[in-house]
């Protein structure tokens, strides 16, 4: 029988805010930010600002014997994605809330079940995932039976870094986007450092990557390059071996995986900036460079690609740990009813990506394979 519902303090001991690099005390609670507090210093943008708030594969964790939770939010006003959060007892997922479509404060209540309480009152391991693509501040947490602090999870921590097709505006909720069906399928312990929009190479993401503990370090790089046309080719093969230096200070032995962009058929052959438009077949992005710009120094995914692979090339002489994955083997030319807008992918596309990453870096023979020598 459900019993009185009891404040859990936030922060303390008994509760984790895994993946989340900062938080910010507010009026309302807590603002998880998945950059350190430092990084706004050196790029005050309030784009930037925005999806280092946006708590894409942060989560409370904790143990208990409850069987009802509350958790109590204050939410932007008309998110433009409200998104869900969703409750995972030992690693399963059992229930979602959504997120008022007009934000604000709100209270999302999740009924464990006589199903999932096991005999005896034992506890169970608690994750709430917090939505993907809106900011929230945690207000308050509740529970009819007592938390604890949850145990180790024995699995490895892989340190993601990308663009918006890896923070995933388009996924329902943090547990459909494609790094959070990777890490479920390979047992990995996610920490989403992706930034909509931001994923330039910045010398401070690359000092966050390398101060963070990690096991395993992915880095998918290319298309915020295309997107804002923010690199040509002299500027962009340095500012990769200088990211790379950086991170292989605080890392020098662990898997690093380097992944290219996936399909987006509009910057394939043609350089950035791009644009979204609305077109008579939905949002739509577009390649507004000029391809005879290319031999001058212009980006397009083809070129980006090939100097990913040839920097890898370069550099695992040196270092066995770096592998190279080609995006296209993730979402390439025969997936292309998985992009939602030629750029972003829908939610198919993230299943499909999710599941191919699983395979192709987690499984046999691939860079996160427990098996491969340097790895955890």
């Amino acid at each position: 029988m459900t019993g009185r519902l009891a404040d859990i303090p936030l922060p303390d001991g008994s509760v984790e805010v895994r993946g989340a690099l900062h938080l910010e005390r507010t009026a309302h609670g807590l603002r998880p930010w998945r950059l350190p507090a430092w990084t706004a210093a050196q790029f005050p943008d309030e784009a930037l600002l925005r999806v280092a708030q946006m708590p894409s594969g942060v989560r409370l964790a904790f143990r208990t014997a409850a069987t009802v939770l509350e958790l109590a939010i204050q939410a932007p006003p008309e998110p433009p994605r409200p998104g869900a959060v969703e409750l995972m007892l030992d690693g399963l997922r059992t229930d979602r809330a959504a997120l008022p479509a007009a934000g604000g404060p709100a209270v999302l209540r999740f009924t464990v079940g006589a199903g999932a309480a096991v005999a005896g009152g034992a506890e169970r391991e608690v994750e709430l995932w917090l939505p993907q693509w809106t900011s929230v501040e945690l207000v308050a947490l509740r529970a009819d039976a007592p938390v604890l602090a949850p145990r180790p999870s024995g699995r490895r921590r892989w340190l993601h870094h990308g663009s918006s097709i890896s923070q995933a505006p388009e996924a329902d909720s943090a547990a459909e986007t494609w790094p959070w069906i990777a890490a479920d399928r390979a047992g990995a312990d996610l920490l989403n450092l992706s930034l909509a929009g931001n994923a330039h190479l910045d010398p401070f993401t690359a000092r966050t990557v390398r101060d963070q503990p990690a096991d395993l370090i992915s880095l998918k790089i290319g298309i915020n390059v295309l997107t804002a046309a923010s690199f040509r080719r002299r500027a962009f093969g340095p500012a990769v071996h200088g990211f790379l230096d950086t991170v292989r200070e605080g890392h020098p032995d662990t898997p690093l995986l380097l992944v290219s962009p996936v399909l987006s058929p509009p910057f394939e052959r043609t350089p950035g900036p791009g644009r979204y438009e609305q077109t008579a077949d939905g949002p739509r992005f577009a390649a507004l460079g000029d391809p005879a710009d290319i031999p001058a120094g212009a980006l397009t995914l083809e070129t980006v690609r090939a100097e990913l692979a040839r920097i890898a090339a370069a550099r695992s002489a040196g270092d066995p740990h770096l592998h190279y994955l080609d995006g296209l083997a993730l979402l390439g030319p025969r997936d292309a009813d998985g992009l939602a807008d030629l750029l972003h992918p829908n939610p198919a596309g993230h299943r499909l990506i999710g599941e191919r990453f699983a395979e192709l870096a987690f499984g046999p023979g691939g860079a996160f394979a427990p098996a491969r020598p340097g790895a955890a």
